[in-house]
């Protein structure tokens, strides 16, 4: 509002400017000759009014937008009604909303002047009224009223401010002023009409029901002004929430962007060594290929001249010669034992499956770390979840504090509510989440089969129930005590390394994200991601059916422990 009004002072200013700077104003379609006052400043041209929601034309000029739009309507060339320039396409109309400002200024400042009341006796030139006399049902003018300020009889009539509409103040039937208020019928009488029609009912001066009505709009205004104030700071406290939510959310990515990027530092940085190590191995085993080659070609040399030597001797006269290098010829020759080198090999296997196993243990390491970190930060948004015994099936056992929940195997014989799950063993939390994050985990410990997660409000709960994102549900289950499974559309199938006996379940409405967590490895279940959320989610749970008491401990909601 203060930037409307210096606008509109600047406006005026510049229009006294062209004003003296022309001399006259009598050429502007909007303008008269004597006047160059704000009025006729702000008035469309097409209805001679103040502007309505004044929009601009591409070649600067202003009218109301449905003035505007009703002309181009019934014309066949889309042109500026003022300049008559031809526009080859429609324009799209833009409230001009500093115009529309300083139009709203100014009708604030200069109200609707009320349409003037003239003095019923005046003969040639009537004259303004003074006041409106309800018993003559007539309006004078100063010199006319005089009479009924003067003349007894005449000073007994009731006098009101002018109006043009005295008839509206006589009552119909009786022809005498509504100068009363029946409370019972809330509707203005006349004298008359209290006597008659309005007997023994609660009627007061109308001057009386008016102050007090007076004081009634005067509350209602503080009400309303108080309600305004309100929501201003309502909006007030949204924009802050959100500025923090902003920033923090850029607090949480940038955390986020550096535990993934050291993790990712850290594998390669893995990998490098694993591959440089493996580089090194390779190597040295072809080296020691290498020298073994080498060495077992010379053996077969020196092996084939020793058996060229003894196939020789075996045919010779030479006894003498043959007596004196037989036992050396014979004698076993000191070589390699070649059974060794395949346990070398081996050796080598192994030292590459330590390697791996090494990087594995330091890519789980990292991910532990990891998800242990986002845990914490999913854990500041824990919520104090309590079961809604209106939703829980009739088999169900809820405990006296709303956190546990088994199945009793025996039908309670409970009211069957709309809200209530009729076929499938399910419950409920009480509250229901349309925004922001929140965070609640469940001990799963010693059970077989249970169910998990949130669902919409909207969910059917009665007959047969499909467990997918489709149907407004997004869960895990676990089946026959090792079975776990993501009930996704199509549903997957879950290796964990662990049996969890905690899960934790999170989720960001406005992500879309709901996630599940194993709490006691700090590990990672499954996710929903990408979801469009548009009504409450509520915590769904489900301990399953007893299944002959093999399945008979029950679902228990547990308090977060934020140290771990």
């Amino acid at each position: 509002m203060e930037r409307a009004k210096a606008v509109e002072e600047s406006f005026l200013t510049s229009s006294k400017i062209q004003e003296n700077r022309s001399g006259s104003t009598a050429d502007h379609p909007c303008m008269s000759s004597s006047s160059g006052s704000l009025t006729e400043e702000l008035q469309c041209s097409i209805c001679l009014d103040v502007f309505t929601d004044p929009v601009s034309t591409p070649c600067g000029h202003n009218f109301c937008k449905t003035c505007l739009n009703e002309h181009w309507d019934n014309s066949q060339t889309c042109s500026c009604p003022y300049c008559k320039e031809t526009f080859k396409q429609r324009p799209d109309l833009k409230i001009n909303t500093t115009l529309r400002e300083i139009v709203g200024h100014y009708k604030m400042k200069s109200p609707e002047k009320k349409h003037e009341v003239l003095c019923d006796i005046c003969e040639e030139r009537k004259l303004k009224a003074l006041k409106s006399c309800l018993v003559c049902q007539s309006s004078y003018c100063e010199t006319h009223l005089e009479p009924h300020l003067r003349v007894t009889g005449l000073k007994k009539h009731k006098l009101m401010d002018p109006v043009s509409n005295l008839e509206d103040y006589i009552c119909q039937k009786h022809e005498k002023p509504l100068d009363l208020f029946c409370r019972d019928d809330q509707t203005c009488v006349c004298l008359i009409c209290s006597v008659k029609d309005h007997e023994n009912h609660n009627t007061v001066p109308i001057e009386e029901e008016s102050e007090e009505k007076k004081t009634e709009l005067m509350k209602t205004h503080e009400d309303m002004q108080q309600m305004i104030q309100d929501r201003i700071k309502k909006i007030q406290d949204i924009k802050q929430s959100a500025e923090v939510r902003k920033r923090n959310t850029e607090k949480e990515k940038a955390a986020h962007v550096e535990l993934f990027t050291d993790l990712i530092r850290s594998i390669e940085r893995c990998q490098t060594e694993l591959l440089e190590m493996m580089e090194e191995q390779q190597k040295a085993v072809e080296k020691q290929e290498q020298e073994l080659i080498e060495e077992l070609k010379q053996e077969i040399t020196e092996l084939k001249m020793r058996n060229t030597e003894l196939e020789q001797l075996s045919h010779t006269e030479d006894h003498l010669h043959l007596l004196q290098i037989h036992s050396s010829l014979c004698s076993p020759r000191n070589t390699r034992n070649w059974s060794e080198i395949s346990m070398k090999t081996h050796e080598s296997l192994e030292t590459l499956r330590r390697a791996l196993t090494q990087l594995k243990d330091t890519i789980d390491e990292k991910l532990t770390q990891t998800v242990s970190t986002e845990l914490k930060w999913m854990q500041q948004y824990a919520v104090d979840v309590t079961l809604d015994p209106d939703t829980a099936h009739a088999d169900l056992i809820l405990s006296d504090d709303g956190k546990q929940v088994r199945d009793g195997d025996i039908d309670q014989k409970l009211p069957d509510k709309p809200e209530r799950f009729d076929k499938c063993v399910n419950v409920l939390g009480k509250e229901g989440f349309n925004s922001g994050r929140f965070y609640f985990e469940v001990q799963v410990k010693g059970k077989t089969e249970w169910d998990l997660g949130v669902a919409r409000e909207s969910i059917n709960r009665k007959g047969e129930i499909t467990l997918t994102p489709s149907d407004g549900y997004w869960t895990v289950w676990l089946r026959n005590g090792t079975e776990y499974k993501a009930c996704d559309d199509p549903r997957v199938s879950l290796s964990l390394r662990v049996k969890p006996q905690r899960v934790g379940v999170f989720v960001d409405y406005e992500e879309g994200l709901v996630s599940f967590y194993d709490v006691e490895s700090r590990s990672h279940i499954y996710s929903f991601t990408g979801q469009s959320f548009t009504e409450k989610l509520y915590p769904l749970f489900s301990p399953s059916l007893n299944n002959g008491g093999k399945n008979s401990r029950p679902l228990i909601i547990t308090p977060v422990n934020y140290n771990k």
